[in-house]
């Protein structure tokens, strides 16, 4: 018998149209999923189980027509509590949000979703406001590796990685101003997408300004397409949304990487140390690409850390996302966040303009290695996941979770688009992220090469065995 939470969302459709299965035993079948790891896991918020099998028998009665609706027609989905869904509460992990809001409004992408007939199954774990690297906060507590439970699922999208990992539906939105998509998707063993800054519309626009994308977390390239080809256009709620794309991202994939010019970056020049068994499994993905056809060339982009810069746009969005709150309020916040927000209200505008100079300049530069290079590959992530419930590893010396991200954060500094593809695990059997990188607008560029990873078997990580079920 077909495990319906295996299948993708390509797959799951497949079998809507042929009569082989249905969007409601799609449904419950995910929902049990997500009951049975949320003790261990703690991917979820809340679930909207009435809501989403009413979704489903509503979806499969308009399949029973032949008639379904959109692209994603009774597929199970995932929204991490940054992004509004209506009817149900989005506390942004924070108990400094009142839970009886009006709550009668979808962000740009859910209302994409809900217009192509996805089942909402729930709103999934974050960070207090996504402000880190890993998932927990005071509200939600802490949210676990699905390969190991004492370790962390990374973050902030942490949730939604774990509830794609495990079959709690096929498909996530997620949101990244730092890596949010692509750390948990490299701690977790899934694909996720970091788009073009404006390709998929955000609204209520972020507190980090023009850091704060939103992206498709999914079991694989092809999925996570046909998801761009659903969120990925304008919303007049958000001016710089962009315009349509020029063609579909779903029928794009077949390309290959046959003659694309990629730049393999192993350590960003020596700036980063990359663990041994992370290098080993990324260079082997990398060899696998020149033998698909692609021209491989080893180097470096002219990329000096922007950490300082980064610290300055990314604590002063915390002060300001905090900025309403009163002092009791304050006294609740994760001490982290209490700590950056603290810091980023004491920067002058002249020095948050100083960080957007190191930001178009970075922009720039890699505007011009863009010129020469199709593709920039590096690692996701220099190590694999660490223990559960810190911010940083234990012994590594590192103050905040940006001192073991360093290869994500700077490509939203530039915004552009960015992914992470699975491609093994290490010797404990914890998944190992490969980046993708392309020139902003090359959205289908990185969903290709992706693809190309998946179609060759070299994009896995195996799936972890859901406890409790």
């Amino acid at each position: 018998m077909t495990e319906l939470t295996e299948l993708t969302a390509v797959r799951l459709l497949d079998g809507y149209r042929k009569g082989e299965w249905s969007p409601v035993e799609a449904t419950r079948a995910a929902l049990e999923r997500a009951e049975a790891i949320q003790p261990e896991v703690n991917a979820f918020v809340r679930l909207t189980a009435e809501d989403a099998l009413e979704r489903a028998r509503e979806s499969e009665e308009r399949w029973r027509r032949g008639e379904p609706r959109g692209l994603l027609d009774g597929v199970p989905v995932t929204v991490k509590d940054i992004l509004l869904l209506r009817g149900t509460p989005t506390l942004r992990g924070s108990r400094a949000v009142d839970p009886a809001g009006r709550w009668d409004e979808d962000a740009p992408s859910v209302a994409r979703l809900r217009e192509h007939g996805a089942v909402f199954l729930g709103k999934t774990t974050t960070p207090e406001y996504g402000w880190k690297g890993v998932t927990d906060s005071p509200l939600s507590g802490v949210t676990r590796n699905p390969w190991d439970p004492a370790r962390t699922a990374g973050g902030s999208s942490g949730g939604s990685a774990a509830a794609v990992a495990l079959g709690a539906g096929p498909l996530s939105l997620g949101t990244d101003g730092g890596g949010s998509v692509r750390i948990p998707a490299s701690f977790c063993g899934i694909f996720a997408l970091k788009p073009t800054y404006g390709r998929v519309p955000l609204y209520p626009a972020s507190a980090f300004g023009t850091l704060a994308h939103v992206g498709p977390m999914t079991r694989d390239a092809a999925d996570a397409a046909l998801l761009m080809d659903v969120i990925g256009h304008p919303d007049s709620r958000d001016w710089s949304a962009l315009a349509p794309p020029p063609g579909a991202y779903a029928e794009g994939l077949a390309g290959g990487v046959r003659g694309l010019r990629v730049a393999y970056s192993p350590s960003l020049g020596g700036q980063v140390a990359v663990r041994p068994a992370v290098a080993t499994a990324v260079r082997r993905a990398v060899e696998r690409l020149a033998e698909l056809g692609a021209y491989v060339t080893e180097t470096d982009p002219d990329l000096t850390d922007p950490v300082e810069a980064f610290h300055t746009l990314w604590f002063s969005g915390a002060a300001r996302v905090t900025q309403h709150l009163g002092p009791r309020q304050r006294e609740a916040l994760d001490p982290g966040l209490r700590e950056i927000c603290a810091r980023g209200a004491r920067y002058s505008a002249l020095e948050y303009l100083a960080a957007v100079d190191v930001r178009m300049d970075l922009g720039r530069r890699m505007g011009r290695f863009h010129d020469t290079y199709d593709l920039l590959v590096t690692p996701t992530l220099p190590i694999t996941a660490f223990e559960a419930g810190t911010e940083v590893p234990k012994g590594s010396g590192h103050r905040r979770w940006t001192g073991w991200t360093p290869f994500t954060y700077p490509f939203n500094m530039t915004q552009q688009p960015a992914a992470s593809v699975p491609v093994g695990a290490d010797g404990d059997g914890l998944p190992i992220g490969l980046q993708l990188v392309a020139a902003r607008h090359r959205d289908d560029l990185v969903l290709r090469a992706a693809h190309a990873l998946y179609e060759a078997g070299v994009a896995t990580a195996g799936r972890p065995t859901p406890s409790g079920s």
